[in-house]
């Protein structure tokens, strides 16, 4: 019962930081890895490095068109497979009964099962998606994030692979620091409201009356 709680907890305490700091943003997985492999390479504890794909998006190649001809072969393949794999099961623990002719008999109701199978799945859909498919997801940007009392160590080593992504990183460091600073100042400060001229409502003259 507490088996699946504690490995949860163990997952997400190994797949986070404490206090997690920003080394650079790379558009290809292959850049981030290579910062982390260069680090490794110059004994920096990367057991500290945590590498996070932001902005996913998920990718669908059209591999072709599906129709009934081909769901039927697909479902008869699958199945005479599956009845192959059955009969050879059988045929080693039933050493009684022939054993050729066990495997044929289960890999021809494999493959009618299989068939029907894919026909009935086929019918179901009522060709509202007749291609094939393959489904990725992918990240748009890959963050490098190392622990805070490792950041200033990790960057120095980075500086030394590539002088310009550095100091961008940094630019980009000071920027975000700046803003969050701006943003805290903005949720503790009360504005007051606009009075042009000074107006004070309590000070206004009445009109004076014409009738004197």
């Amino acid at each position: 019962m507490t088996t699946q709680p504690n490995a949860l907890s163990r997952s997400r305490a190994v797949l986070s930081l404490e206090y997690p700091m920003s080394l650079g943003r790379y558009d290809k997985y292959e850049d981030a890895q290579k910062a982390v492999d260069y680090l490794s390479d110059h004994e920096f504890p990367v057991q500290n490095v945590l590498i996070v794909g932001t902005d996913l998006k998920q990718l669908e190649r059209v591999t072709g068109r599906l129709t009934r001809r081909r769901v039927a072969l697909g479902g008869i393949l699958s199945g005479a497979w599956l009845g192959f794999f059955v009969g050879l099961v059988f045929a080693l623990f039933d050493t009684k009964s022939a054993a050729v002719g066990s495997i044929i008999f289960t890999v021809i109701f494999g493959a009618i099962f299989g068939l029907v199978w894919a026909l009935i799945g086929y019918q179901i859909t009522g060709g509202q998606r007749d291609f094939t498919s393959v489904t990725q997801v992918v990240a748009t940007q890959y963050e490098v994030l190392v622990e805070h009392r490792f950041a200033i160590q990790a960057r120095e080593l980075l500086t030394k692979l590539d002088p310009l992504r550095a100091a961008q990183a940094e630019v980009q460091a000071a920027r975000e620091a700046e803003a969050a600073a701006h943003a805290r100042q903005a949720q503790g400060h009360d504005p007051q409201p606009y009075n042009p001229q000074g107006y004070d409502p309590q000070r206004q003259q009445r009109p004076e009356d014409p009738r004197g």
